[in-house]
């Protein structure tokens, strides 16, 4: 889905970005443009990289195991 109209930046493009290394919706905009129009999309970004960079940190799901 498309995340930034103005620059057409999609989720996909935060989870490549965050794959390679991106930390911060700050690093994103250098990147991207991402948030540098009318900046609409800054909140949304962030929470879409964050949630990229806890999936490439914890690969995989961990299930509770009932004792």
């Amino acid at each position: 889905m498309y995340v930034c109209i103005c620059h057409g930046v999609t989720d996909q493009d935060i989870r490549q970005a965050a794959d390679a290394g991106c930390a911060s919706v700050t690093e994103l905009t250098m990147r991207t443009g991402l948030g540098s129009g009318c900046g609409t999309c800054s909140e949304m970004a962030g929470e879409l990289l964050a949630q990229a960079r806890t999936a490439r940190a914890f690969p995989l799901k961990v299930f509770a195991v009932a004792a």
